[in-house]
């Protein structure tokens, strides 16, 4: 395979032997070069899909990962259905961002509703807010009050 130069010029050239080349499985020492995005804007790539990231969330990312885990690889209307009965307190949150994730799919991206499943969902630990507990004889200990970044992905069925 030969080297990828993405400059403008060649991008509109061989778009469809760049993307060709991007959607392979790439090798450990042959990695292509990452797009900026104005070049991925370009190439169109994450045209097929919805993101939403909701950011410094005040639920740990264990807690979240529970309940993101029952919806992933479930279609959008069994997503809602699932957040709407677990008795959780990241439910309401993640439907925040499902809901989200569905306007950017179907506003931005033209995709269809109907279609649309989770395909990645995952929550990140943010920063850790770090407060002290008085304890005895003059001591201390520290509380962490953690953060998560979530992020949900929903594509179109094939």
């Amino acid at each position: 395979m030969e080297k990828i130069i993405l400059t403008k010029e060649n991008i509109e050239k061989n778009r469809d032997e760049i993307l060709k080349a991007y959607a392979q499985p790439s090798k450990k020492f042959a990695k292509l070069p990452t797009p900026t995005k104005k070049q991925r804007k370009m190439l169109g790539m994450g045209k097929d899909q919805g993101i939403a990231t909701a950011k410094y969330i005040r639920v740990t990312p264990r807690k979240m990962k529970i309940v993101i885990d029952l919806i992933k690889d479930k279609s959008l209307d069994e997503a809602y259905a699932i957040l709407m009965y677990t008795p959780k307190v990241a439910s309401p949150i993640i439907a925040k961002v499902l809901k989200s994730a569905e306007a950017n799919a179907v506003n931005n991206n033209n995709l269809t509703r109907d279609n649309l499943y989770v395909a990645e969902a995952y929550a990140n630990p943010g920063p850790i807010l770090k407060r002290f507990m008085p304890r005895a004889r003059g001591s201390a200990n520290r509380i962490n009050k953690r953060t998560s970044h979530v992020t949900i992905v929903l594509k179109e069925r094939v």
